[in-house]
């Protein structure tokens, strides 16, 4: 007979999944019941009226998809797209990169403004692009940028480009994967046609849900097709059946992770999302500082760096895996490793949801400044603790 599970307690501070509140964990051990039950359809309002709240939007069609963030994604561009349509997509790291690919195999011709990693896309080019395809008679269909890049630890402004994008008659596509409830995000006023995020990040909860909504012009675009969504289980027009007034069934959703999801969003809201945003920002602002006195360097500007994911440069002749095996095996603190061009070049670092305390700020520090040899790890905690004690 196999043993008994067992998993060992860890800290986890990497691009995702997030530590989880008690509430949430507790919130899973309810009595399950049927995906129809009225217990349950009632628990599925409240559940599209909080993501409304932390979304910011009045959309309708608003609800968390049986599936991963990156099913989100994929949601968004075969009910958006049909072949032949032309999308313009913002690519500066894996993501963006993903969100290209996903548009092609939906048969969409894809024209991709690329950055260095690292670095954010000018509004300027995406108006550059969406003239040039409407002058070639090929409108786009939409425009596409992602929020939050985790692999680079980057934030995309988004007003200017969703401005640019109604100009154009472009639907605005917009991943949220990592910055939803960790920094501002406004559906509703920054003109966001459609977004998609995923729960394992500043949601606090385990992954398995991906949050996405829907503007009314999206919905007409949806309603709209000339053809079926090319995916069955992704198709918007069933889910919304299961989801709205008429209960059709379509799948048989994940109880247990809904009422997760359904307690992580109680326990977001209580907090307020802006004293969040706050928490996030001081708890960034107190890590960046601790590792500068570590003679550590920060792989994005400053004025670009998202508050819940931090790409830390990783030193000459430093072995970066060997680094977060210490931290792992000697203090049970999870960090991530880079991705593409960056494998091995950075270590990135999550301060996402309850993951974002003064505590894990000041444990990573440590945990790093040992593993590192460092002499100045008292420097770095004293670095970070004059930032947190700031009024």
């Amino acid at each position: 007979m196999e043993p008994e599970l067992q998993i060992g307690r860890r800290i986890l501070l990497g691009p995702g999944p997030s530590d989880v509140h008690p509430r949430v964990l507790r919130a899973m051990s309810m009595p399950l019941v049927g995906h129809l039950d009225p217990e349950f359809v009632a628990l599925m309002e409240r559940v599209k009226r909080m993501l409304r709240e932390v979304f910011r939007t009045k959309n309708r069609l608003t609800l968390p998809l049986s599936a991963t963030g990156s099913a989100g994604m994929e949601a968004v561009m075969v009910n958006l797209l049909e072949p032949g349509d032309t999308a313009v997509i913002g690519v500066a790291g894996v993501f963006g990169g993903r969100m290209a690919e996903v548009a092609r195999r939906a048969g969409a011709e894809v024209t991709q403004i690329e950055v260095p990693w690292g670095e954010v896309i000018e509004p300027a080019r995406f108006a550059s692009a969406l003239a040039t395809l409407a002058s070639q008679g090929k409108p786009a269909r939409l425009a596409a940028v992602v929020h939050a890049e985790t692999s680079t630890g980057a934030c995309q402004p988004l007003e200017e480009i969703g401005r640019i994008a109604r100009e154009h008659g472009a639907l605005f596509v917009v991943d949220a994967v990592t910055s939803l409830a960790g920094r501002p995000l406004e559906i509703d006023a920054w003109g966001v046609d459609a977004c998609y995020s995923g729960t394992q990040k500043c949601l606090s909860c385990p992954p398995g849900l991906s949050p996405v909504t829907f503007s009314d012009a999206a919905v007409e675009r949806i309603r709209g097709r000339s053809r079926p969504v090319q995916s069955w289980y992704l198709d918007l027009s069933l889910l919304e059946q299961y989801w709205g007034d008429s209960r059709v069934y379509h799948h048989t959703a994940p109880i247990t992770m809904n009422y997760a999801l359904h307690e992580s969003l109680r326990v977001v809201l209580e907090e307020g999302l802006e004293r969040r945003f706050e928490r996030h920002r001081r708890n960034h602002e107190a890590l960046v500082a601790g590792l500068e006195a570590l003679g550590l360097e920060m792989a994005v500007a400053a004025q670009h760096r998202l508050p819940m994911l931090n790409a830390v440069r990783v030193p000459e002749a430093t072995d970066e895996a060997a680094v977060r095996a210490r931290l792992l095996e000697r203090h049970g603190i999870e960090i991530g490793a880079g991705l593409g061009p960056w494998k091995g070049r950075v270590w990135r670092i999550g301060l996402m949801g309850e993951s974002s305390t003064p505590q894990n700020v000041l444990l990573v520090l440590a945990a790093l400044g040992e593993a590192m040899g460092a002499v100045t790890t008292g420097d770095a905690l004293a670095a970070a603790e004059q930032v947190l004690a700031r009024p």
